[in-house]
């Protein structure tokens, strides 16, 4: 392996995930119920869209490939996440009925996200938040499309979070650190989360997860895996390790491109299908229930 490949950090969390092994536990067991809560609504499985932003309308279709996910969310009744987009395309989200977090760049012009997370509050959004993960870029602060971003503190996301009375919600969390400071500003749940490897080398989001949840224990804040996550079973091991859900993402966009909304409900149900088994065969009927005992990781074996 080259050193290029060797820091990146997707295929550092592919081999972390699929390191973890899972042991049988049958006898006395039932079939999954994959039901869960998240902020205290009722979805149907455990598996979340991702925070996607600048999807194109594929195949000459007329919607864009954000506006037919998040179609898909609202008929798998599945927690939907948009990115960086303006108010009108946003509106657009909304306007299909999924149940919708706003995930806000960290914009230098502070008007820009109080504005665009107190839209998502008039657009009906179910939370809203901002991705600290895109602050940097290899020059100082990153240009996304033409904007500049700036520096997130505790006291500036505290102001964010106070914005609307939505739950709010801090992307791109990879260190008890920043997860400590998001819950100090107020936020009701983090994304664990390296942004599909921005950072060279960087910690696997299931690896950092467990000292996460640990430092975060008593606080009732709920946590979402993302990273790599394409299959029943890497939800499975995040969930086993203290994550409350996990996004996949990029493992959805082949079936977008090529079906749209119909695509990736059939993503969604096949990693639904494969979880439900795996947590059958390993002792597990309920998503809440779901612990790392039937982990074997990669020191233990």
């Amino acid at each position: 392996m080259d050193r290029k490949s060797a820091a990146d950090a997707n295929l550092i969390t592919e081999k972390y995930l699929d390191s973890i092994l899972i042991e049988e536990r049958i006898i006395d067991t039932k079939a999954a119920d994959l039901t869960t809560t998240f902020l205290g609504e009722t979805f149907s499985m455990p598996v979340m869209m991702p925070a996607f932003s600048h999807l194109k309308a594929y195949n000459g279709r007329e919607l864009t490939g954000l506006e037919e996910y998040s179609i898909a969310a609202k008929n798998l009744n599945v927690l939907n996440f948009c990115g960086m987009m303006e108010n009108d395309l946003y509106q657009k989200i909304a306007d299909t009925g999924a149940k919708t977090v706003r995930i806000v760049k960290p914009y230098e012009d502070d008007g820009k996200v109080r504005d665009q997370l107190a839209y998502a509050k008039e657009a009906g959004a179910f939370a809203v938040g901002i991705d600290i993960d895109h602050i940097f870029g290899e020059d100082g602060y990153d240009v996304v499309i033409g904007e500049k971003m700036t520096y997130q503190t505790v006291e500036k996301l505290a102001d964010y979070a106070a914005v609307t009375d939505l739950p709010f919600i801090v992307k791109g969390v990879l260190s008890v650190q920043d997860a400590v400071k998001s819950v100090q500003a107020g936020a009701k749940a983090i994304i664990v989360s390296h942004h599909h490897g921005r950072l060279p080398f960087a910690v696997p989001p299931v690896l950092a997860l467990p000292r996460i949840k640990e430092a975060l224990e008593g606080t009732g804040t709920e946590i979402i895996v993302d990273c790599s996550i394409a299959s029943g079973a890497d939800v499975y091991k995040c969930l086993a390790l203290g994550a409350d859900a996990a996004a996949a993402g990029r493992a959805m966009l082949p079936a977008l491109e090529k079906d749209g909304a119909a695509g990736v409900e059939g993503v969604f149900n096949k990693i639904a299908s494969e979880l439900r088994f795996i947590m059958s065969m390993s002792g597990f009927e309920r998503v809440e229930d779901i612990d790392s005992s039937a982990l074997w990781l990669p020191n233990t074996y």
